[in-house]
């Protein structure tokens, strides 16, 4: 432990020293000022167009109830529009403004958004190279030459990115509640939530519904984002260590988390795809009740086909760091 903690350190600087921490900074302080702006301008519509919230709300269930109407809608949006048409409706119910315009709102929504994509992506931009850009450098071998076990050495750079991965997902949330707050307001944190929505078929199970005050909701949903988040960085870890070559690393990464993406969107009938790390990211939507990319997916299988990804990426990426000749 002893030897750990100077390696985990030095890890840490050394990351830093590259200052793209500082350009996912950068990115989060020019883009979210600009969903900012865009959900303000949507909400000064809505106040025009609508006098009260309700009005708002019933308009959607009847926006989405034509739509259904429409022979040319696809079965599958169909299905999310009828769960989404039921669960406006429990909020209508309850007399809970879904879409309640604050900065505590803005947060869960921008995070809720970027869990597939934009957080993996950030995450990317520190950590896809931490091994083959050592390798590029040829800093590998002086770092070999050091009386300290292999696997000390890749458990370090796993330990610093777990800390700028949490310290990513943290730095967003911060960011958007502390930018849309100035606009929306920064109250919002006891606004009741509902989440428990059960799907059977194209019908919303609301027995287990409940309402959680949105700070909880919050730390919730921060909870499945850093799963999600630490499934990519260490799947990242893996392609570092066994491709050479950084730009082929960050691409080859970068390449799966969008196709993953893309597939998620279109694998609704390929019902194997469920099995791919990329397709199982959006845990945050088990928790408002969104159907899943595929029937018969859950929070629990999500969970463990995440879990049995980054396993398995862990056992490869030790076992070839420790064997593999590095300095050829």
């Amino acid at each position: 432990m002893t030897n750990l903690l100077p390696l985990i350190q030095n890890e840490t600087l050394k990351i830093w020293k590259k200052k793209r921490f500082y350009v996912v900074v950068l990115i989060l302080l020019i883009l979210i000022p600009i969903f900012t702006y865009a959900e303000l301008k949507v909400a000064q519509n809505n106040a025009d167009k609508f006098k009260d919230w309700r009005n708002q709300v019933l308009q959607q269930i009847t926006d989405m109830q034509n739509t259904l109407s429409s022979d040319r809608i696809p079965e599958e949006w169909k299905r999310y529009q009828r769960i989404t048409v039921q669960q406006l409706q429990y909020y209508l119910d309850k007399d809970v403004n879904p879409n309640s315009p604050n900065g505590v709102t803005f947060t869960r929504n921008f995070l809720d958004n970027s869990v597939t994509l934009f957080i993996p992506l950030l995450v990317l931009a520190i950590g896809s190279d931490l091994v083959s850009g050592e390798r590029t450098n040829g800093t590998i071998k002086m770092l070999l030459t050091r009386p300290v076990r292999r696997w000390k050495i890749l458990f370090s750079k796993l330990a610093a990115l777990t800390l700028y991965v949490s310290l990513t997902i943290v730095t967003t949330a911060a960011l958007c509640y502390i930018i849309s707050g100035l606009f929306f307001g920064y109250e919002g944190w006891t606004m009741p939530i509902f989440t428990g929505f059960a799907l059977n078929g194209s019908e919303v199970d609301a027995r287990y519904v409940h309402a959680v005050a949105q700070w909880r909701y919050l730390l919730m949903q921060g909870g499945l984002i850093w799963f999600s988040a630490m499934t990519v960085a260490i799947l990242s870890i893996l392609v570092s260590v066994l491709i050479r070559s950084t730009a082929a690393s960050m691409v080859t990464m970068m390449a799966a988390v969008i196709a993953g993406t893309i597939l998620s969107n279109m694998s609704s009938s390929w019902e194997s795809a469920k099995y791919i790390f990329a397709v199982n990211l959006q845990l945050t939507s088990y928790l408002e009740g969104s159907p899943p990319p595929i029937e018969g997916m859950t929070l629990v299988f999500s969970l463990a086909v995440l879990g049995i990804w980054s396993a398995l990426a862990l056992v490869v990426s030790f076992l070839v760091w420790t064997k593999q000749d590095i300095l050829n």
